[in-house]
């Protein structure tokens, strides 16, 4: 193996938790369980080890059950894998944070987590439904806690040794940084969306002078238009390179010092998702000082709901 290659299997160490995070994650946002289970076991085969969950995702149950049969194979060691996953927006109140993070534990099988995020700074209304709206379609607020409150009880997960980690997604720079003031047990990864398109460096660089390590969904732009793996940047670098321009995108993502996620249940691309390689110092300032479009795909940062925001070709 070359030098290059070691690119896809870097850890980073967690400042403010237990281990090392791998640059190369695999998100389970995927609606059918039966899809999920498989592409775990596909990502498993391929190298992945960082997993990428959340209650709110209805699979933990599918990605555990690949986690298990791996390890009862002898296929896999528990401490080989980091696995996250997600207090949802409903349990955001602190006398519901210990049975989420149980219950999200008992689905996945696993006896602890190596990171729990607060999936969004948005309290909803709690309760049994996901996704409480009023008469009029509009989210149910809940405005009877703060963020600080909900990070204290993650604090005592982390206390607990059960959580190794824990951190936040979807949140701006600004309430980040008040947690980061707050905070007994500093954030150890922020997970937000961020590509070539919306690089984020001053969050990024915030999260570096913290020692929070910055974890990017979407890194991939969600195949959303405008498409910045047919950027002319990108492209004219994969083809220099001999990497896809998929490649490119991720080991842009891992040689800036952010740890990334992508998704996928087709085993060609899966594979090709861990399969980059180290690109030129020269590949690497035309990705910063040449790709112009600025976007953001996904809304949850304003609303705490997540999607992707739908657009007309071309726009």
């Amino acid at each position: 193996m070359t030098t290059t290659d070691m690119l896809r299997f870097k850890k980073i160490p967690l400042s403010h938790g237990t281990g090392a995070i791998p640059v190369a994650g695999f998100g389970t946002l995927i609606p059918d369980a039966v899809a999920t289970n498989e592409a775990v076991k596909l990502a498993l085969s391929a190298g992945f080890r960082h997993f990428d969950c959340a209650e709110r995702y209805l699979n933990e149950e599918a990605v555990g059950a690949a986690f298990s049969e791996a390890i009862a194979a002898g296929t896999l060691r528990r401490e080989e894998l980091f696995v996250t996953t997600k207090l949802w927006n409903t349990n955001h109140r602190p006398e519901r944070v210990r049975p989420a993070f149980d219950a999200s534990c008992r689905r996945l099988n696993v006896d602890y987590v190596d990171a729990y995020l607060i999936h969004t700074p948005f309290a909803f209304l709690p309760g049994e439904e996901k996704d409480p709206r009023d008469e009029y379609g509009h989210v149910i607020y809940d405005p009877g806690v703060k963020l600080i409150d909900t990070w204290r009880a993650l604090e005592e997960l982390v206390d607990s040794g059960r959580c190794r980690s824990i951190g936040l997604s979807d949140i701006s720079l600004e309430k980040l940084k008040e947690i980061v003031e707050a905070a007994r047990i500093k954030p150890a990864t922020v997970q937000v969306e961020a590509h070539p398109y919306l690089p984020e460096w001053e969050l990024l660089e915030y999260c570096q002078e913290h020692g929070i390590v910055l974890l990017a969904f979407a890194a991939l732009g969600h195949g959303m238009v405008p498409n910045l793996l047919a950027d002319p940047v990108v492209t004219t670098i994969a083809d220099r390179t001999g990497q896809t321009p998929a490649q490119v995108a991720l080991a842009w993502a891992a040689q800036r010092g952010t740890a990334f996620l992508t998704t996928s249940v087709n085993p060609k691309r899966i594979g090709e998702n861990f399969g980059f390689s180290t690109l030129p110092e020269d590949a690497m300032h035309q990705m910063r000082d040449h790709i112009t479009t600025n976007i953001r795909f996904n809304g949850v940062v304003d609303t705490g709901v997540p999607g992707f925001i739908p657009r007309a070709s071309g726009v």
